[in-house]
């Protein structure tokens, strides 16, 4: 049976050298072996704990690669769990926690070595348990159909099938689109039955809320897994797809967003902001006046013999612009951005007159789109969030004020990041579901949140 000083030097062999700091995470975590979890889990608190059932780990994991293939499971657990998607857990969402988690560390690690852990603890041949799995002989890009699912009938079959396909294919499933086909193939009944990998009960790594449990090992995780090498969906921030998709957004417009938004866009203005900010300045302005001007219509009243009372002139004024420098607006539509996207389309355009014609929609891209498209509700979205290319876009084309609309999950700033981000008269508008404001909250002279 392994002991808990075998176990951390299995740890520290599984992980290829030098790739992954784990290091720092294993200084941070306590690897404890226990009988209490059936398979492993993770304990967010203070000092957390890494659990791992020594039977468990003997039966199912006994090679480095196998074990791998655990600890990845669980640190996702870790890293994905702060998203909220679900407040509730219910076994339906835990087993969509669990089927998008397998087919992301399949494509990290596609090889059959690592695969076994995977395939070896559950069958292609039962349903709905085949969905946690490749299908056999699966190598990283064919999406063959588990044999479980070629015998269920239509048209459970074919959407069953679609539903595996994408979890194994090159771009993967993300935790939204398997939980929109989910619950119309199987039952909770169904997967109460099927054992889990990882502890998914209260306050373990699913629940929400980590960075305020477990600071610590929250920042500790997320950049581990953000130096690992990425899959073709990258983890940045909340990252889970780096496949640009275009969707149509049914634009919501809510006046009340205006008045927060028109503040936050006029306060990054000063000094000379968007086409209907006022600035002050000096100018010209015509006058009528007593004293002899040598106006057209003053030489020609002359010229006829009449002498004009009033003579045309100028005259200094110093008065409010508007001033010609737009706001450009950076914003959000990462998956997490979901619910609240529609509602700051229609905030953004309330405010149409006060920011730049086009709008730089960011996920792990930047997208640029008119107010015409924002308007037609197009979106253009990788689902993950990566600040980076938001202060790439800003260097390139040296803009000097912009407003950044986000929930905050976009990702640990670099040095460049943040030598770039502090060059910009910057603001920060916070609106959806979780809200967090460390990652931009020094770059920025101002941030609001807003209702959404």
């Amino acid at each position: 049976m392994s002991t808990t000083d075998a176990l951390q030097d299995r740890l520290l062999d599984c992980f290829p050298s030098g790739s992954y700091a784990l290091a720092a995470l294993l200084r941070l975590m306590d690897i404890v072996t226990t009988t209490t979890v059936p398979t492993a889990a993770v304990e967010c608190r203070l000092q957390p704990r890494l659990l791992l059932n020594p039977e468990f780990v003997d039966k199912h994991a006994a090679t480095p690669e196998t074990l791998l293939m655990l600890v990845m499971h669980e640190l996702h657990h870790v890293l994905l769990g702060h998203t909220t998607l679900f407040p509730a857990q219910t076994p339906v969402q835990n087993f969509v926690f669990d089927s998008v988690i397998n087919a992301l560390i399949s494509r990290m690690f596609p090889n059959p070595e690592h695969l076994a852990f995977l395939t070896d603890y559950y069958s292609d041949a039962e349903y709905p348990e085949c969905l946690l799995r490749p299908a056999a002989g699966w190598c990283g890009r064919s999406a063959a159909v588990p044999p479980a699912i070629e015998a269920l009938p239509e048209p459970e079959r074919a959407r069953a099938a679609a539903l595996h396909r994408a979890l194994y294919s090159e771009v993967g499933a993300t935790y939204k689109e398997v939980f929109d086909v989910l619950p119309r193939l199987v039952t909770g009944k169904e997967i109460a039955t099927i054992p889990l990998l990882g502890g998914h009960d209260p306050g373990g790594a699913t629940e929400g809320g980590l960075d305020k449990r477990s600071p610590l090992l929250f920042d500790v995780v997320r950049g581990i897994v953000e130096a690992w090498p990425q899959p073709p969906d990258p983890i940045q921030g909340r990252s889970l797809a780096d496949l640009i998709l275009s969707s149509t957004t049914v634009v919501r417009q809510k006046p009340s967003k205006r008045q927060q938004l028109r503040r936050l866009i006029r306060t990054i203005a000063a000094g000379g902001g968007s086409g209907r900010v006022r600035v002050s300045a000096d100018g010209l302005e015509p006058i009528a006046t007593p004293i002899p001007q040598h106006g057209r219509r003053s030489v020609v009243l002359q010229a006829l013999g009449h002498r004009p009372l009033l003579h045309e002139g100028m005259t200094s004024r110093h008065r409010r612009r508007r001033s010609a420098r737009p706001i450009h607006v950076y914003l959000d539509v990462s998956g997490s951005m979901d619910s609240v996207r529609a509602a700051l389309y229609g905030a953004i355009l309330d405010c149409r007159a006060d920011v730049h014609p086009v709008v730089h929609l960011f996920s792990t891209r930047v997208a640029d789109v008119s107010l015409a498209e924002l308007r037609a509700g197009v979106c253009r979205t990788t689902g993950g969030t990566n600040i980076s290319c938001v202060a790439e876009h800003i260097a390139i084309h040296r803009i000097r004020r912009a407003l950044i609309v986000t929930d905050g999950w976009v990702g640990t700033p670099t040095a460049s990041v943040r030598q770039s981000l502090a060059r910009v008269r910057l603001g920060v508008a916070y609106a959806g579901p979780s809200i967090q404001t460390r990652d931009l909250g020094d770059l920025a002279i101002r941030s609001i949140q807003i209702a959404a």
